[in-house]
């Protein structure tokens, strides 16, 4: 066994290495440049840097005694650092996740700290976007994972732009009440954020913007643990909101609201935030590692992290390891247009791609019959009303061109009123020109595309069917020629959507020492609450995926006690295959009403990580494998069934390769762990992905995703 010393050696060198691209297990992580060199006139300015030291935080530390012994170390550490570069107050002390600073330093004074003994890495801090995105919002049903019950117990931690307490949705429930530990919340009232915010729902709200910085925020953000963009509010909905809340629009109830994890707690870390201009939103690593730290010391249970990032091993991976050997399972979003690596590529991190939900459509009938398909969200009776085309429909004052796209003011209401009115996409947002329609006393719209566009199905104003451009201009002749003629628009029945990988979503590297993403979740438009009384929104992107496998992480931990690392191999083992890649889909598509029974979990001790990064171990004993060429790898499973099963094993999927399995069977009692075997020749020698599956007695399937590269 390595000493201590030694082992804190090969990280440094195993970090250090993966900066230049060392083509091994660590490095395939690609560590960025730690210490970049600046612009001569701008050696002797000051930046934000992140420090991180040798040996893990206190969350690593077992209970006792050695907490006491790892907190004197870590803060002689950090001290010692402090005295090197002869500053006295760090914008921030990380010490339960990660043993780091982040300090003001000059390049030189970084690059000192380099070689400094006792530092692991040192990397200059960045702002980083959310991992949401402007989709054609297409809505799955108006609660996420349609339960009402799930996540008693269980504390969800959000890294995000704060929350908007003030809804049903984070109100406190008799059942949350019951099933919450006893744990002093530390959530307290403060400027912006109301005494009554703070209750059994909503057990923790911090905010963090040292490293983002005061004078860059927009006047509109508050400094407070309250939602001023809407993202986090979104995010924490979908995991966690409240169930039979009510969903109401124009006034009326359109159905009942439930997160997947209704029952859970969560814990609030605000660490995003607004500019002046919006391309300079975002969360700066700083901000970032200093929430997941306050989260760990809080004790959270998930941790959702729907900030989008590089493929790479930096400061924020290293506080989620810090984390995850707190046994917290860490959910992170693979962030979207990226080819060749996902954002939070290290195993101890379950990221989750984007893939469909199911979709709402609607129609517009025309009078002899025709049907023209659409997208539609609005509920209710069908619309039977004249057509008038908006630039047909102009105010007083107002441009044809404005009215034709129903752009604020400019439709005139004798026109509209208690029509429905075709309006054409461009200029201002969709809802908008709902709202101008229905301040014009109109009952309905139909939203054309004027060119190549998707569809999209938002809560409008007014019952509104958003056409494509063929059909739209189809409808747009009829009108003209029918100039008193009638249409219908009517919603058809919730269908669900082609199981597919968003082609945004961000795909795997091959050269990555384990597949990412793990497994992909619902990111086409999940419908969430909104800050300020405004109601509720869809949320597309990662951000939403990540969200909806938090919920189901607290639903699992709830309902089986089990470790992170257990919960993390089941969502992986019971997702739904999906036509398409390892290193896009993962496992495939979470299924919450699956995990709860993979029948075999494979297991990491928290400390086995470390020990990975240090070079001490071939492989983790992770649910998915990667072989390079051909080569043997081992994993152990364990039956969390309640009776003694067989279970049988087999390779699925490749056609170019001979992949193996022993033993062809094994039986094992509740709680018996054994080793199979996974052996690969080399074949045809190209990349190639399949699965190995453990079918058992009670008619469990556990899936292990696997790729074959080259």
């Amino acid at each position: 066994m390595s000493t201590s010393r030694s082992r804190h050696r090969r990280l440094r060198a195993a970090l250090t290495a993966a900066s230049v691209g060392l083509a091994t297990a660590v490095a395939s992580l690609a560590l960025p440049v730690a210490v970049a060199a600046p612009p001569a006139s701008a050696a002797g300015a000051s930046h934000l840097y992140l420090v991180t030291l040798e040996g893990p935080g206190l969350a690593a530390a077992p209970p006792g005694p050695a907490t006491e012994i790892a907190r004197w170390r870590i803060r002689a550490q950090q001290d010692a650092v402090l005295a090197r570069v002869g500053s006295a107050q760090p914008v921030y002390r990380y010490s339960t996740a990660l043993n780091g600073l982040a300090l003001q330093l000059t390049a030189a004074e970084a690059r000192d700290l380099v070689t400094a003994p006792g530092v692991a890495l040192v990397e200059e801090a960045q702002v980083r976007r959310l991992a949401g995105r402007d989709l054609a919002d297409d809505p799955a049903r108006l609660s996420p994972g349609g339960a009402r019950r799930g996540g008693q117990g269980v504390v969800v931690g959000l890294v995000d732009t704060g929350l908007d307490p003030d809804t049903p949705l984070f109100s406190a429930t008799a059942r949350v009440s019951r099933g919450a530990r006893d744990r002093a919340p530390s959530c307290v009232a403060q400027p912006a954020w109301g005494p009554g915010w703070c209750t059994d729902k909503v057990v923790a709200g911090h905010w963090f913007v040292a490293g983002f910085g005061v004078d860059r925020l927009a006047s509109r953000a508050t400094l407070a643990p309250v939602d001023d963009v809407g993202h986090g509010t979104q995010v924490a909905s979908i995991a966690a909101g409240n169930a039979d809340v009510p969903v109401r629009v124009r006034g009326n109830e359109i159905g009942r609201y439930a997160g997947i994890a209704p029952d859970a707690q969560v814990a609030v870390y605000k660490a995003c935030w607004t500019a002046p201009d919006p391309a300079d939103d975002g969360c700066s690593t700083a901000d970032l590692v200093a929430a997941i730290d306050r989260a760990v010391a809080d004790g959270v249970d998930v941790l959702n992290l729907s900030v989008a990032g590089p493929p790479t091993l930096d400061t924020v991976e290293l506080a989620l390891l810090g984390a995850a050997e707190a046994d917290v399972v860490v959910v992170a979003a693979a962030g979207g247009d990226v080819v060749g690596g996902t954002a939070h590529s290290s195993p101890w991190v379950t990221t989750v791609g984007a893939g469909t939900g199911t979709v709402r459509r609607g129609e517009v009938r025309l009078g002899g019959g025709s049907r023209l398909l659409g997208a539609m969200s609005s509920p209710g009776e069908p619309v039977r009303a004249r057509v008038v085309r908006a630039a047909d429909a102009a105010a007083r004052g107002a441009s044809r061109a404005a009215a034709r796209r129903c752009e604020p003011g400019s439709l005139d209401t004798s026109v509209v009123a208690e029509r429905v009115v075709l309006c054409e996409r461009g200029g201002v947002g969709r809802v908008d020109k709902s709202q101008t329609v229905a301040e014009a006393d109109g009952v309905g719209m139909v939203l054309v595309n004027t060119g190549a566009g998707d569809l999209s199905a938002d809560l409008h104003a007014v019952p509104t069917v958003h056409l494509g451009a063929d059909d739209g201009r189809r409808l747009m002749s009829w009108a003209a020629s029918h100039p008193r003629g009638r249409v219908v628009l009517s919603a058809r029945p919730v269908t669900r959507a082609v199981p597919r990988v968003l082609e945004w979503s961000s795909t795997g590297s091959p050269a990555a020492a384990y597949p990412k993403p793990d497994v992909v979740a619902p990111g086409d438009g999940v419908l969430g609450a909104v800050p300020g009384g405004q109601g509720w929104q869809f949320l597309g992107g990662t951000s939403a995926a990540a969200a909806w496998v938090s919920g189901t992480a607290a639903r699992l931990r709830a309902e089986r006690g089990w470790s992170a690392a257990a919960t993390r191999s089941a969502l992986v083992t019971t997702a739904e295959p999906l036509p398409a890649g390892v290193l896009d889909a993962g496992a495939g598509r979470v299924r919450v009403q699956a995990v709860d029974s993979p029948g075999l979990v494979l297991g990491v001790d928290p400390t086995d990580y470390r020990d990975w990064l240090d070079g001490e171990r071939l492989g983790l004993n992770t649910p998915a494998l990667v072989v390079r060429g051909e080569g043997t790898l081992t994993r152990t499973v364990t039956n969390v069934g309640r009776r003694a099963r067989y279970f049988s094993t087999s390779a699925v999927g490749f056609d170019r390769h001979d992949v193996s399995v022993t033993p062809a069977a094994v039986r094992l009692g509740p709680g018996e762990s054994a080793r199979i075997t996974v052996r690969v020749t080399r074949g045809e020698g190209t990349q190639e992905d399949g699965a190995v599956l453990l079918r058992g007695g009670a008619g469990t399937r556990t899936r292990l995703p696997l790729l074959v590269t080259r």
